[in-house]
């Protein structure tokens, strides 16, 4: 099941998740983390992952991006997470993730950013 739409800016990897998907939770993190690992098979990999339409993460959907989080460190790739709903940006700060995370307002705020450095 695809559950993500992939799209490339230069080298710049972006991805949504499909917009029937309004869920990060334990039903799709397996094949989600399998999908987005894949992402990270070549080295310096930089990932944009848009959360926008997910209006509720669980336990097993942090624990998918921190595992992605890993995985692009132990690869020299690079992560960042944007377009998170009010909802789930008070589960990041109640969970103190937002302090872990390389979080942007949006897509083109990653973009530059990643100009940047």
């Amino acid at each position: 099941m695809e559950l993500f739409d992939i799209e490339k800016k230069g080298d710049i990897t972006i991805v949504h998740f499909k917009e029937n998907i309004n869920k990060f939770n334990a039903l799709i993190t397996e094949e989600a983390k399998k999908q987005l690992n894949a992402l990270y098979d070549a080295p310096n990999t930089k990932l944009i992952l848009s959360l926008k339409g997910i209006k509720y993460v669980d336990s097993s959907g942090f624990g998918v991006l921190l595992s992605l989080m890993k995985t692009a460190s132990n690869k020299y790739g690079f992560l960042k997470i944007c377009d998170i709903s009010d909802d789930v940006m008070d589960l990041f700060k109640l969970l103190q993730l937002h302090n872990v995370f390389d979080i942007e307002p949006g897509v083109e705020d990653c973009l530059k950013s990643y100009s940047a450095s």
